[in-house]
């Protein structure tokens, strides 16, 4: 099978995390791809041969906690890597990236929940990756965030979480959802979690409410949705 008839391989640890906007991203480059969910009792492949790239999804556990899935997802991304099929990691798949590279996972400074702003750097890396440097609106949940691997190169961050995106050559790590679409919004934004309730009062300005999230969406998201684009173009080598 030719590099461009090759599907890409998709992690996903939630069944509510799903691909998104990423997958609707592929199907409309025909691109095929196939997605193993741990949580629906699906096993990782154990190996990326046969694959054109690594695509890993967000999650609610943290990237530390002792689940042998997250363990063979770093070795698949290491894999990956060594292999040369291009990796991209949102949220935890970020944080999974930093680790399998000898980073550390740690608490950030604050939580983020919904629409943030981050800061793109204006460095040769952050302009190939993001274009022109200054302020992006994308969307969060974390309370974690990745120290800097060793050869990484920082593409933007804030001051409740300034490690945000790095890059290593064609591989990009991403503390935030660029995969979210409308589906993703409308569910996540209805949460009545008690911690994520909790947070809202506790972090007002950097974690939404439900009705922020969507109020802010008509504006941010399809903003959102075009920077995902660019990057995920980039991430396989599509002009």
């Amino acid at each position: 099978m030719s590099a461009v008839n090759q599907p890409v391989l998709i992690l996903q640890n939630l069944t509510l995390d799903g691909p998104g906007y990423l997958g609707a991203w592929l199907a409309g480059q025909g691109i095929p791809f196939n997605v193993f969910n741990t949580e629906a009792g699906e096993a990782y492949p154990g190996a990326v041969a046969g694959y054109r790239g690594l695509a890993l999804l967000g999650g609610e556990m943290s990237a530390n906690d002792p689940l042998a899935s997250l363990r063979q997802a770093e070795q698949l991304i290491l894999q990956a890597m060594d292999a040369g099929v291009p990796v991209i990691g949102h949220c935890l798949g970020a944080q999974l990236m930093a680790r399998a590279l000898g980073a550390k996972v740690i608490a950030s400074p604050r939580p983020e929940i919904g629409w943030q702003t981050l800061q793109v750097a204006d460095t040769p890396a952050a302009r190939r990756w993001f274009g022109e440097p200054g302020t992006r609106t994308v969307y969060h949940w974390h309370g974690e965030s990745f120290e800097l691997p060793l050869g990484a190169e920082l593409l933007a961050g804030n001051a409740s979480c300034p490690h945000q995106a790095f890059a290593v050559g064609r591989h990009l790590a991403l503390q935030f959802h660029v995969e979210l679409d409308a589906h993703k919004l409308a569910a996540w934004s209805t949460s009545v979690d008690p911690g994520f309730v909790r947070l809202q009062g506790v972090y007002p300005t950097t974690v939404q409410t439900g009705a922020a999230m969507r109020e802010q969406s008509n504006e941010a998201l399809p903003s959102q949705q075009r920077l995902a684009d660019r990057l995920y173009r980039r991430w396989l080598g599509i002009s």
